[in-house]
């Protein structure tokens, strides 16, 4: 929305109470996609907290903080979803990751005969190994297939996810997925990280732009734990390469053997995925 504002020549804030603004990735990254916003025109008020709104009859005249008072004709929130689940706790259905419907991997509840997916339903981290839950279409329909196949009278099971998603700001791609350092943390996990700078093409070859690419792995075992990109064009889809090395369980070193596609047009001899990969390994 920010976005769309200030291309129609509105002057643009953007209050946010994170470090940065989007706290799906380690804040190294999410500074580049903060610094994407501003090279935009969007002006940022991070680490700030809304705490109210001054009207005038009837109007919206400004946004408090809890640092300052900013003039506005037009205020947008966005705060974030949350599983919508009274019906089911008011029914005794049992209640998961942050009050999400928790399920088995068939998407049954704790009460046999109902069945819960999408938005409300809770999922299973295949990183982490526990419980987790993420409002994303892509994992709703999955979630749906399988209650679909389970209800219709077949047989199918969610193995699970691990956060994977990609959006755009600007011209500036963005990726995730796997587990943060936050996350690593709260583990226990002791893990090291790479973050590394490249071209989404080969250097020479028109259209190229710039890619900067973090993984993380497990200390000792070099199992890899997530990973982040944020770029130009041609950038954000590369996290399915990380994914699909999550999904296989892969350490940091079987990363480095893939064989993956080049040609100057789509990336420079070395994928930057890839790159990440080997400058990872070397501290490992």
């Amino acid at each position: 929305m920010a976005e769309a504002l200030v291309k129609n020549g509105l002057e643009v804030s953007l209050i946010d109470r994170s470090p940065q603004v989007m706290g799906t990735l380690d804040d190294d990254m999410g500074a580049l996609v903060s610094n994407a916003l501003r090279d935009f025109g969007v002006t940022l008020y991070l680490e700030e907290s809304l705490t109210s709104f001054s009207t005038k009859d009837g109007r919206v005249t400004g946004v408090v903080t809890d640092k300052r008072t900013l003039p506005a004709d037009i205020v947008i929130l966005g705060l974030g979803v949350r599983p919508n689940t009274e019906l089911a706790a008011a029914a005794g259905i049992p209640l998961g990751e942050k009050g999400s419907i928790r399920v088995n991997e068939r998407m049954e509840t704790g009460i046999a005969g109902i069945w819960a997916a999408g938005d409300c339903a809770e999922s299973f981290h295949l990183v982490s190994r526990r419980p987790f839950y993420i409002a994303l279409g892509t994992v709703a329909n999955r979630h749906g297939r399988v209650a679909g196949i389970n209800l219709g009278g077949g047989y199918a099971t969610f193995t699970g996810v691990m956060g994977t998603a990609v959006t755009k700001i600007c011209q500036v791609e963005i990726a995730r997925t796997g587990l943060q350092e936050k996350e690593i943390a709260a583990l226990g996990l002791e893990h090291v990280s790479a973050v590394i700078k490249s071209r989404t093409k080969a250097g020479y070859y028109p259209g190229a732009g710039e890619i900067s690419v973090k993984l993380l792995a497990e200390k000792g075992s070099g199992r890899l734990l997530g990973g982040q990109i944020v770029g130009m064009e041609g950038s954000a889809k590369r996290i399915d390469t990380v994914a699909t090395a999550l999904h296989a369980g892969f350490t940091v070193e079987e990363m480095i053997n893939l064989d993956l596609g080049y040609a100057p047009p789509f990336s420079p001899v070395w994928d930057p995925v890839v790159t990440a990969a080997r400058v990872l390994a070397k501290k490992l």
